[in-house]
């Protein structure tokens, strides 16, 4: 069984919903797919996929949330 990386727990305790964590995921995989702009490199994501590389970026603080 594989874990997903990071934890959702921990996601919500930086983003306040499920609904507003999926849109900032979604909006920044996008960003990633078009303009191709990786704020880590590569080799230091746990996710082949923009949304997982999305999500990684969130938790490590890359990703500034406006209320």
């Amino acid at each position: 069984d594989k874990m997903i990386y990071p934890s959702i727990d921990k996601l919500l305790t930086i983003v306040d919903s499920k609904y507003k964590l999926v849109n900032i995921a979604a909006r920044r995989g996008k960003d990633m797919i078009k303009n191709g702009y990786l704020q880590m490199k590569a080799n230091d994501y746990v996710s082949k996929k923009e949304i997982g590389r999305s999500l990684e970026e969130l938790e490590k603080g890359l990703i500034t949330i406006k209320e």
